[in-house]
């Protein structure tokens, strides 16, 4: 498995225009992140996690050519606005996209889309088949994915097993059932806005700590607000099996 980070950033804590603080100023790529985003390369198929505003430059960046499934966390607009750029994947592949969600995400996607799922279809739109999931596991293309559930503030999200890799973003709360689905992972990629408690995200301390108690071979931080800091700085307070993730950061598992 191969797997992508295209975006770890969130629009949380995103500094105003002209802001002239370190992390603005810095020439270190790994402090310019986009919305967060991962990518799946699994037995020769290829699956994204959640399409956000900036969906379009990251399959460009990293040249994903084909797209077998896109999958949703849940349905805030950081994870869904860039829905619409599947439509070259329609026109590359000649089919329609499968979408994967809860339904609650997937009724969403209905009304802020709606011209998708329009009785006009109009040439050229995106063309896609939803598919609605629960916490039980499913298969898409031969590929098991087991869900997580955790909570964003009062939000039911998921996050995803797929064999030894585990990917949660927007939560600051798991309960010990969803832990144990977690458990035995090798890479873990957890979501930590920024060093001050939030009151739905974990914090870094609270990431760290967590991540401590799962024991992975391997973990990343992921939807890193602006108000983390240098990435070069935050690292160096960090044990030595968690880094800060970043745009375009591969693992291999």
């Amino acid at each position: 498995m191969k797997v992508t980070l295209l975006g770890t950033g969130t629009s949380q804590g995103v500094p105003v225009i002209g802001c002239s603080c370190e992390v603005c100023r810095s020439v270190d790529y790994r402090d310019k992140r986009l919305r967060v985003s991962v990518h799946l390369q699994v037995n020769g198929k290829s699956f994204i996690i959640d399409s956000g505003p900036d969906f379009r430059q990251q399959v460009l960046r990293e040249r994903i050519n084909t797209l077998d499934a896109l999958l949703f966390t849940h349905e805030h607009k950081d994870h869904t606005a860039g829905l619409d750029d599947i439509r070259a994947y329609n026109f590359s592949q000649h089919t329609d996209m499968p979408l994967y969600g809860e339904e609650r995400v997937l009724e969403q996607l209905k009304r802020e889309f709606a011209y998708i799922f329009s009785g006009i279809q109009y040439p050229g739109i995106p063309r896609v088949e939803l598919n609605s999931i629960t916490e039980e596991p499913f298969e898409i293309e031969g590929v098991e994915f087991i869900p997580i559930r955790v909570k964003h503030y009062k939000l039911p999200v998921l996050g995803f097993r797929v064999g030894d890799f585990t990917y949660i973003t927007d939560a600051n709360f798991i309960s010990e059932d969803e832990l144990e689905k977690v458990r035995g992972s090798k890479v873990i990629v957890l979501g930590a806005l920024r060093k001050e408690q939030h009151i739905s995200h974990f914090s870094l301390q609270e990431a760290v700590e967590l991540l401590t108690d799962l024991k992975p071979e391997k973990a990343y931080l992921t939807h890193i607000s602006h108000l983390m800091g240098l990435h070069r700085e935050v690292e160096q307070e960090l044990p030595d099996f968690i880094r800060l993730g970043y745009d375009g950061l591969q693992i291999n598992l």
